[in-house]
């Protein structure tokens, strides 16, 4: 019926909607130090297994190709969150060896509002 159609799609829209933030939420893991590129690298079996889990867990229906096509998107985004945690560390170390701040210091805006 219609209702179960779209009960069966706004299901799937949800988790995958959810699944494609992990490279935001990883991103932002790696900016405050909890994770890194090398340890999410050396993770990779572990989070295959997960991923695996988590789309037999997310698809609504029991076949297994339902989960599969849940499970491929999961793990290019964990790829891409790699890539992303290389990024963010990158930008951090910069960030740290030359000094600079996004926060100014309370000398700067004191002097910038007289």
């Amino acid at each position: 019926s219609f209702r179960e159609y779209l009960d069966l799609t706004l299901k799937f829209l949800l988790a995958f909607g959810l699944c494609f933030e992990m490279p935001v939420f990883m991103f932002f893991l790696a900016k405050i130090g909890i994770v890194n590129a090398k340890m999410l690298s050396k993770q990779r079996r572990y989070a295959i297994l997960i991923i695996f889990i988590a789309a037999a867990i997310l698809t609504p229906s029991p076949d297994v190709l339902s989960q599969i096509l849940m499970a491929i998107p999961l793990m290019v985004l964990y790829e891409v969150s790699i890539v992303v945690a290389k990024f963010a560390r990158k930008k951090k170390t910069a960030e740290e060896e030359t000094g600079e701040s996004t926060e100014a210091t309370p000398e700067e805006t004191e002097a910038k509002n007289p």
